[in-house]
């Protein structure tokens, strides 16, 4: 188990039971899952920059990630119904802690100028989007062996009710929002 599913069981629970006065542990909310998603739109024109975003975003989930395809034609943006323009993981149970705590803990203080995130980002029915302008931030990301520098999506879907109740989740997990 990890080190951050073990502070969500042990200590989050009953804090969170404390706060919002929950009746039993059920009621509690927690991170249903964690959604990867990177965006690569010149993949229509070639296929090796799909490839290449496919391989980074396996190295940095540790799973791998499906094609996403375009769900409808574009004229302007000269897009084709079923062309390849982007990728996804969507990371559940053990993968979805230790991705959080590397997120949390490696990769977010490794961006410049950082200063925390916007509490903002919610959707209104507690999930919580954190976009991120260059996957370079991760470990596992060789600058030399890049082709170029791609902004990432990590969607939090909890089963909050409020967006109150999943700012307060993800700040006892160690999210750090901005002040």
């Amino acid at each position: 188990m990890s080190r951050l599913r073990e502070k969500y069981v042990n200590e989050i629970v009953n804090d969170l039971i404390k706060k919002f006065e929950y009746k039993n542990k059920m009621q509690v909310p927690r991170v249903e899952k964690i959604v990867v998603n990177m965006g690569v739109g010149e993949a229509k024109d070639n296929v090796k920059i799909l490839e290449s975003a496919l391989n980074d975003l396996q190295l940095i989930c540790g799973q791998k990630p499906i094609v996403c395809r375009a769900k409808k034609s574009i004229s302007n943006f000269k897009l084709r119904e079923n062309m390849p323009i982007g990728c996804k993981v969507t990371l559940r149970r053990n993968r979805m802690y230790d991705f959080m705590d590397k997120l949390l803990n490696v990769a977010l203080p490794r961006v410049r100028d950082f200063r925390g995130v916007s509490e903002k980002s919610f959707d209104g029915k507690g999930n919580y989007t954190l976009g991120l302008k260059e996957h370079l931030i991760f470990p596992e990301i060789e600058y030399d062996k890049i082709d170029k520098i791609r902004g990432l999506e990590v969607i939090f879907v909890t089963t909050a009710n409020t967006d109150e109740e999943a700012r307060e989740l993800l700040k006892f997990l160690g999210m750090p929002f901005a002040n």
